[in-house]
């Protein structure tokens, strides 16, 4: 029995990797940080009493519900980019919409930091600030007129 049942979740383990292209590092640094907003959200709620879902700003099980299908719903768009990218022959949707939610589920933990009084590190808010930029369809670099400001 034990052997089917790890065969069974192995076998639906590669089918779910299948769908999204095979497993990448964005796909796993997607999952980490969904779980890890998800942990500093209970923190910031159970902990802190100071999330900003409820009007007591503590725990509700509604709120934590929404969140939970919020990440379900941001994988499966995750999955239409895949889906998309191949059947249009392209090679950067998928990356696109994972470094995009990436930065969505980055600025979150920082909010939720914030909320239990957690100081942000300024190359952290750094860090965060390159993939919004690439999110939004640029490389992160400074503009031109940036740089040449910066050697005046």
């Amino acid at each position: 029995m034990k052997d089917w049942i790890c065969a069974a979740a192995g076998a639906a383990g590669a089918a779910v990797a299948a769908l999204f292209g095979g497993w990448s590092a964005g796909l796993t640094t997607l999952v980490a940080l969904m779980a890890a907003d998800y942990a500093t959200g209970l923190l910031a709620a159970g902990v802190f009493h100071t999330s900003r879902k409820t009007a007591h700003g503590g725990l509700e099980s509604r709120a934590g519900w929404k969140g939970l299908v919020r990440k379900c719903v941001t994988l499966i768009l995750v999955l239409v980019a895949c889906r998309l990218e191949a059947l249009l022959g392209l090679t950067y949707v998928r990356d696109a919409a994972v470094i995009g939610f990436c930065t969505n589920e980055a600025l979150s933990i920082v909010e939720n930091a914030a909320l239990m009084g957690v100081p942000v590190p300024g190359p952290l808010a750094a860090a965060i600030e390159v993939l919004r930029r690439r999110g939004a369809g640029t490389d992160g670099a400074a503009p031109a007129d940036e740089k040449e400001d910066a050697h005046d």
